[in-house]
């Protein structure tokens, strides 16, 4: 995310960013730490296969301790959840204020409120209160004052939903997003922002006309991927609808396994290493090197880095099966899930630094949507603290027990997993394939973040 990083809140920029409106701001992580995370992550791995229970003890939707009865008719009362719809809808119509009429610079808050508060920010989100997105998405309200205005239920629409599609729309979206914040050209501009985010809300909107509210649930990348984050929440539903706390990885163990979502960790964790990969010297120099276009490489390399994962961590599920005498089509959307934690702890490695200075300065640009001078919120005049940016020992440890604790939650759930669906005599021998390809993704994770 090597990237101009604006001075003050009033610098008009000279050149555009590599990655959305800013970059990370640590150094590359010192070759020891990268390489003692690695060697934990292998350790600890194969320790886990030796010492691990050998019943499955997570119990998904089942499981959890109810919240106090109030806290529960609080959040499922209709006005507390029109109160969070409405949040959201007046977030959006404020930020679409900046981009339809908002002037043509990176002081402009929509590229920190699209690139950092909305797709960086919604993890913390969703980890800290659980699906809120869901309530919080501005698109689904719209369509629901439209559904209420035509007297019809949300869940209408003109055909079924095929039952086939699965995530494989929101995996797209993802693709598309990524491909807009980290390769297009002129990224960083408003009529290029302008087009994207009016094609993704037609497509959104007229979804679901089409086939009911069902549509954002498995075709709004952003929906989507914040409800796989707020799986590594301690809040979720009981199979019998109570508001529930429960362990991180039991909560994730409930995630279903419904077509294309391996596409949708895959282009998740394949994004954010490409990520990573296109700020290293070696694909910065080879790429200045060649007579294709920036555009063209990008787009192939991202694209690479996201089948890469697809067709890596599938072979190695259906391996899994083999070894295990349990061959299945669906074993890889059945270990899926495993790869959410360790998108999770790439996207904090990659994306901390990211969040916490570039967020300070969207916050600050909110306040002048039009970049005329005002501060409605009064943040207008607010300096940006970079203290972080001087414990660089500090960050890199904590990027190294991100990948490392990311990929240790992900081999103790596919284990949980493998457990509960293998033969017991062949349930670790039917591991070892999906492990070595978590090692490989660690690995290669610690070593992006070593060369970035």
């Amino acid at each position: 995310m090597t990237a101009l990083i604006l001075p003050t809140q009033l610098a008009t920029p000279l050149l555009l960013p590599l990655h959305g409106i800013g970059g990370r701001q640590d150094l590359p992580i010192p070759f020891g730490l990268a390489v003692g995370g690695a060697a934990v992550a292998i350790a600890l791995s194969f320790a886990i296969l030796a010492v691990a229970w050998r019943n499955p003890r997570y119990r998904g939707n089942a499981s959890g301790k109810p919240l106090p009865a109030a806290i529960t008719r609080t959040v499922d009362s209709s006005g507390f959840r029109w109160f969070v719809r409405l949040v959201g809808l007046a977030i959006f119509l404020y930020a679409m204020v900046a981009l339809l009429f908002g002037v043509d610079r990176l002081t402009n808050p929509i590229f920190g409120f699209v690139y950092i508060l909305v797709w960086v920010g919604l993890v913390p989100i969703s980890i800290l209160l659980g699906p809120v997105w869901r309530t919080l998405n501005p698109l689904r309200t719209i369509h629901l004052l439209i559904s209420k205005l035509l007297r019809q239920p949300p869940s209408k629409g003109l055909f079924e939903l095929p039952a086939g599609l699965g995530l494989w729309p929101a995996a797209v979206g993802i693709f598309a997003f990524t491909w807009l914040e980290l390769v297009a050209p002129d990224r960083a501009t408003l009529p290029v922002l302008q087009a994207w985010l009016a094609l993704y809300v037609v497509i959104m909107l007229f979804g679901a006309i089409l086939f009911g509210d069902r549509w954002f649930s498995t075709a709004d990348p952003f929906e989507v991927y914040a409800t796989l984050m707020s799986r590594l929440s301690p809040w979720g539903r009981r199979t019998d609808g109570a508001l529930v706390i429960r362990r991180p990885l039991e909560n994730l163990d409930g995630l279903k396994p419904q077509p294309g979502l391996v596409g949708m960790v895959a282009a998740l964790l394949g994004s954010t290493a490409y990520d990573g990969f296109s700020n290293s010297t070696a694909w910065i120099g080879w790429a200045q090197n060649t007579d294709y276009s920036m555009t063209t490489l990008g787009t192939l390399a991202l694209l690479a880095f996201i089948l890469f994962v697809l067709v890596t961590f599938s072979s190695a599920a259906l391996l899994a099966g083999r070894l295990s005498d349990s061959s299945r089509r669906t074993l890889p959307r059945l270990f899926a899930h495993s790869v959410v934690p360790i998108a999770f702890g790439y996207v904090v490695a990659h994306y901390l630094t990211l969040l916490i200075l570039e967020g300070q300065r969207s916050l600050i640009y909110l306040s002048d949507p039009l970049s005329n001078g005002a501060n409605i919120f009064g943040t207008g005049l607010l300096g940006l603290n970079t203290g972080i940016t001087n414990h660089s020992t500090t960050i890199a440890v904590i990027q190294v027990l991100a990948v490392v604790g990311g990929h240790l939650m992900g081999v103790v759930s596919a284990h949980d997993r493998a457990v509960a669906l293998f033969p017991r005599n062949k349930a670790l021998a039917g591991q070892i394939p999906l492990l070595i390809v978590m090692v490989g993704y660690t690995v290669g994770g610690l070593l992006l973040l070593f060369s970035a």
